[in-house]
């Protein structure tokens, strides 16, 4: 695991932030929902540690987050893996301490068929999105009890609650995610610990354009490639793509303690996408 530490200026202003003093992991940050939540939660004071598989681009939001006065550290981290999420959580312990908040970002998008889908997709997808989440929460529960506080957010989308045609494995591993979120939320509850998923719709990052430029997803949705973007803003009532900003502030509010009331809970943040 390629690791690297990095310490906020001695003269960075936190203290009067929403989250000074606690530490939180997001997984899936280097781009997309993942790095804007990574920002979001640092601007709010939290120590943050970001990881992915794609090493370049967490060292670039690392160095975003220091100038900001903001403290990251950030690890190259496969979280399909049991024994890199351990040398994760180990690493993030000596660092930086126990993990406070942990938002389970890391996920992948593959256009199939059920007709023939591949067992290697499938398992890949389900890894990715789903086991990933259990294998750190699982990891990181314990300390949460102990101090009696700790934020889950899980995310998931809208593809968790109403399935979406080719992309059977995503959308069976955001349901999952869901029902995750719900029963660890309903476990740990008495502990002051809170759990949500929070299921965004088309956003407007890099994984949504390789997802509509795909050639199998054109292919299978019968789609030309200059019209699938517009196809689906034109699919959300707003007629517009959500920005990853977005999603970061509503995730920022689910680990506040104003939200100490909200747990289990699948939250859309979609446009209306999900009226249809």
């Amino acid at each position: 695991m390629d690791s690297k530490t990095n310490t906020a200026p001695k003269n960075c202003q936190v203290a009067s932030k929403e989250l000074n003093g606690k530490v939180a992991l997001v997984t899936g940050a280097s781009r997309g929902i993942g790095r804007a939540i990574a920002v979001a939660l640092a601007e709010q004071g939290a120590s943050v540690v970001v990881c992915s598989r794609t090493i370049a681009t967490l060292a670039a939001l690392t160095k975003e987050i220091e100038s900001k006065g903001g403290r990251c550290i950030y690890s190259q981290v496969d979280v399909r893996l049991e024994s890199s999420v351990d040398e994760l959580l180990s690493f993030t312990n000596k660092e930086m301490g126990k993990i406070d908040i942990l938002i389970n970002n890391a996920g992948i998008y593959r256009t199939e068929a059920v007709d023939g889908h591949s067992l290697t997709t499938w398992d890949d997808v389900l890894s990715t999105n789903l086991t990933s989440a259990l294998l750190t929460s699982r990891r990181v529960l314990g300390g949460m009890i102990s101090r009696s506080w700790g934020r889950i957010i899980n995310v998931a989308s809208i593809s968790g609650k109403v399935a979406e045609a080719y992309g059977a494995a995503y959308s069976a591993s955001k349901f999952g995610l869901i029902g995750l979120t719900q029963a660890m939320a309903l476990e740990v509850a008495r502990y002051g610990i809170t759990v949500n998923a929070v299921c965004p719709g088309w956003v407007s990052t890099s994984m949504a354009s390789e997802q509509l430029s795909d050639e199998s997803y054109l292919r299978l949705t019968e789609q030309e490639p200059s019209q699938a973007s517009e196809i689906a803003r034109l699919s959300v009532p707003q007629e517009r793509f959500i920005e990853p900003h977005e999603v970061a502030n509503l995730v920022v509010y689910l680990c506040s303690n104003a939200a100490r009331g909200i747990t289990g809970q699948s939250i859309n943040i979609c446009g209306g996408l999900s009226l249809h």
